[in-house]
């Protein structure tokens, strides 16, 4: 049957620059910086507090074939929501599911979760995202928060 898999402990993304993405990641998200070394040229952050989960990042330079990923922080719904502000102050464009600049996080209906998209220095793009406490509603597609809300409204009327 195999091991029971009880979560994601890492990830690992490469970058161009590695001052850059250790500034961006413990400046701009908010990671605690756990080890940084030289050669390799590699940095891994706490994710969630100290052994709780683990973000690596690798410094490859400015080859022309590059990779973006994607991950996701779990975090509050209050935290995303403030999140689209924060994001701006510090000049990070807050995005909705399809790439788009918006004012404030989508909720994606099939989960439901609240969720909002930004790009780190090297193009991959990263998400803050909460779970919601209502039932799934697929038919809502991926649609702002303001309108999941409504919509949630109408529905206890």
């Amino acid at each position: 049957m195999g091991v029971s898999i009880q979560g994601l402990f890492e990830t690992h993304l490469t970058v161009r620059n590695l001052a850059t993405s250790v500034a961006f990641y413990r400046d701009t998200v908010g990671l605690e910086l756990a080890y940084l070394l030289d050669e390799p040229r590699v940095a891994f952050f706490w994710i969630g507090g100290r052994g709780q989960a683990m973000l690596g990042v690798w410094e490859v330079g400015y080859a022309p074939n590059v990779m973006s990923l994607h991950l996701a922080f779990t975090s509050t719904v209050e935290q995303v929501l403030a999140a689209p502000s924060a994001l701006k102050a510090v000049g990070v464009v807050p995005k909705g599911f399809y790439g788009e600049p918006v004012e404030e996080p989508v909720v994606i209906g099939w989960m439901p979760a609240i969720s909002l998209y930004f790009t780190d220095p090297d193009g991959h793009l990263l998400e803050y995202l909460a779970m919601l406490p209502q039932q799934p509603c697929p038919e809502a597609g991926v649609i702002p928060y303001g309108e999941w809300k409504a919509m949630q409204q109408s529905q206890q009327a």
